[in-house]
């Protein structure tokens, strides 16, 4: 019997991966990942230099939701139909060889693999190698320490309530919010609500060739790229610079 095998691809620069994610991932006989209908995916555009000539892939398409809430009953019945098809595969295919499914970012940090995860204990063995967060890449890519001294550090979901985002933005010291995509209109307003938007930061695939830096307040509304992170940094206390 072999084991399904998440490798944390970090946060998009493959020489940000970890050495064991490298290695599992060159050695791979089988590999799975996720990504929208039509596309290749992040994560297998990631790894594409990596792979060994002889791999067998495997693409988890997720359902076509985008005319659904996400909160929705209807969303939320074609998700778990879907992972519980590709644990169900996973499983299967676990019985006589190793299975690897790339994760970007990390695995257990709002990752999909965290679906199929659940729904595996107990029925196969499962290894998840973990990962630099795609928000690291991102907040490095500004060239700007992101937290001082005492600062709280909120992540946010941009899919929350705009109302919500706005309370949780004015609480907050240092902010990232993930999920922003066709949400992004929303989070810009949210953040000036809260006074935070001269301050925010918009990073497009942090750490990768084609990374794009901008101030969140001076992109356009139509602009919503799907991996991308704002940032607003924190201002606590640190020690007095040198005169």
């Amino acid at each position: 019997m072999g084991k399904v095998i998440c490798a944390g691809l970090g946060p998009g620069d493959p020489e940000l991966m970890s050495v064991k994610s490298d290695r599992v991932i060159r050695e791979a006989r089988h590999l799975a990942f996720f990504r929208k209908k039509g596309r290749a995916g992040q994560a297998r555009n990631i790894v594409k230099d990596m792979l060994r000539e002889d791999v067998i892939e495997y693409p988890m398409e997720y359902p076509v939701t985008t005319e659904l809430h996400f909160g929705s009953e209807e969303y939320r019945a074609l998700m778990v139909d879907f992972y519980a098809e590709w644990a169900a595969t996973l499983e299967a295919l676990a019985q006589d060889h190793d299975v690897v499914v790339l994760c970007e970012g990390d695995p257990f940090f709002y990752g999909s693999f965290m679906h199929l995860h659940t729904r595996l204990q107990g029925k196969v063995a499962v290894e998840v190698l973990p990962a630099i967060p795609g928000m690291v890449g991102c907040w490095n890519a500004l060239d700007t320490p992101f937290t001082w001294g005492d600062d709280v550090m909120t992540v946010l979901m941009g899919t929350l309530p705009e109302e919500d985002l706005a309370q949780h933005m004015a609480r907050a010291d240092a902010l990232v919010i993930m999920k922003t995509g066709r949400n992004l209109p929303r989070v810009k307003r949210a953040l000036a609500t809260a006074g935070r938007l001269n301050d925010a930061w918009l990073v497009e695939k942090g750490s990768m060739p084609d990374q794009r830096v901008a101030r969140l307040a001076e992109t356009d509304d139509a602009d919503c790229p799907y991996f991308a992170i704002v940032l607003v940094h924190g201002q606590g206390r640190r020690p007095e610079a040198e005169e």
